[in-house]
């Protein structure tokens, strides 16, 4: 009788990068939230003409508090980008001051877009009014959420990062945090412009 191959199984672990699977899992995340804006951004190109007998957005948009709004989030991401620069070279002090810019700038943000929100409402201008302004409140609102998450996020890395100092895991948050930040932009100049720019032509 012939004899059976011996079969060796590899019992030593695998090992992979430290953090590799946080990195890949987060841009998994982003795509995920790419697609939910896409379907926003389609819902309101079909609704943004349905107007009910309302207002429409040359009636209600203020785009000079809208440009400061706009202003206030580009601001946010280039103070990150400077806090980035300064976790890179080991600068706890400086990454914690810019993180702390940021935050003032998101919360400008924040603080302009619940004035909007509002105003609107009380000029009875609210979601309920019609199709357009329904879109309209679900979209920006989305976006003002996810906005409102990356500021308590940005909270309690600066936390972490007081205590712990930039650690390996702390340095890969932040990054993963910046990659957050860099979309919303990104997010709101498409809203900028396709809801009140083109809105107002």
């Amino acid at each position: 009788m012939g004899t059976q191959p011996t079969t060796y199984w590899e019992t030593e672990p695998h090992h992979h990068e430290d953090g590799a699977s946080t990195g890949i899992g987060f841009w998994v995340y982003l795509m995920s939230d790419c697609l939910m804006f896409a379907v926003l951004f389609a819902t309101f190109g079909v609704l943004h003409g349905s107007y009910a007998a309302g207002p429409g957005p040359k009636d209600l948009f203020d785009l000079e508090l809208v440009a400061i709004n706009t202003a206030m989030l580009l601001f946010s991401s280039i103070t990150y980008g400077f806090a980035v620069l300064a976790m890179s070279q080991d600068r706890k002090a400086a990454t914690l001051r810019w993180l702390g810019v940021t935050l003032f700038f998101g919360l400008s943000f924040l603080a302009i877009e619940l004035y909007e929100f509002h105003h609107l409402i009380h000029l009875g201008a609210g979601p309920q009014r019609s199709a357009f302004l329904s879109a309209f409140f679900t979209l920006v609102g989305t976006h003002g959420l996810h906005v409102a998450f990356g500021c308590i996020w940005l909270v309690t890395l600066m936390v972490q990062v007081a205590r712990y100092g930039l650690i390996a895991a702390n340095q890969r948050r932040l990054m993963c945090l910046s990659l957050f930040w860099h979309f919303l932009d990104v997010i709101w100049i498409g809203v900028f412009t396709i809801v009140y720019l083109l809105g107002m032509i």
